[in-house]
């Protein structure tokens, strides 16, 4: 069990009295699951602030069926959704190359006195990923994301999602392929 698991579990999943506390338990899972939605960091922002305002106005209809992470994660799934289909009429998106900016992913990775050059080939690899995730269809990337940045297990996403636990193994394995091929054209 991670320690955010166990932090998660130390505080009582019905009380949304202390909102101040859901916020600062969830508001850094919430903004990294849009930023590598969206890696925009301004919409990011954004879709975690309204999902944090709407779950708190919504608090009193909670009915604790499942955890507030995972309603809370539910109501970014869907927020995340909407700004992705907003911004794809935008015009300054379709500017935007579809890669992470190396700004961005140096605050990624970890720097253990590895060499400049090992530096520059580790952020290419991740922008060729991030590539590839870009190219998957919304449900894969939710799902991937979901699985792999949050660490959340097969049937949180399904709750999340609002899939079955079967869709969310196969657009978990379609996406897995996708990015397989997509990064081994590319390496």
């Amino acid at each position: 069990m991670t320690a955010f698991r166990l932090i998660e579990s130390a505080v009582d999943t019905t009380d949304l009295d202390d909102f101040d506390s859901v916020v600062r338990l969830h508001w850094p899972r919430v903004f990294r699951f849009a930023m590598a939605s969206l890696r925009d960091r301004d919409t990011a922002q954004s879709v975690a602030q309204d999902c944090l305002l709407r779950a708190y106005r919504a608090r009193n209809d909670f009915r604790g069926e499942a955890s507030i992470h995972t309603w809370l994660m539910r109501i970014a799934v869907n927020l995340v959704r909407d700004a992705a289909r907003n911004r794809r009429f935008q015009f300054w998106r379709r500017l935007r190359t579809t890669g992470v900016g190396t700004d961005t992913v140096s605050d990624w990775m970890p720097d253990r006195g590895i060499s400049p050059e090992a530096k520059a080939m580790l952020k290419e690899q991740i922008e060729i990923a991030w590539t590839a995730v870009a190219g998957l269809s919304q449900k894969q990337s939710t799902v991937f994301l979901l699985r792999f940045v949050e660490d959340m297990d097969l049937l949180e996403i399904a709750s999340v999602t609002g899939l079955t636990e079967g869709a969310v193994k196969v657009h978990l394995f379609r996406a897995l392929q996708s990015i397989r091929r997509k990064v081994g054209k590319l390496i």
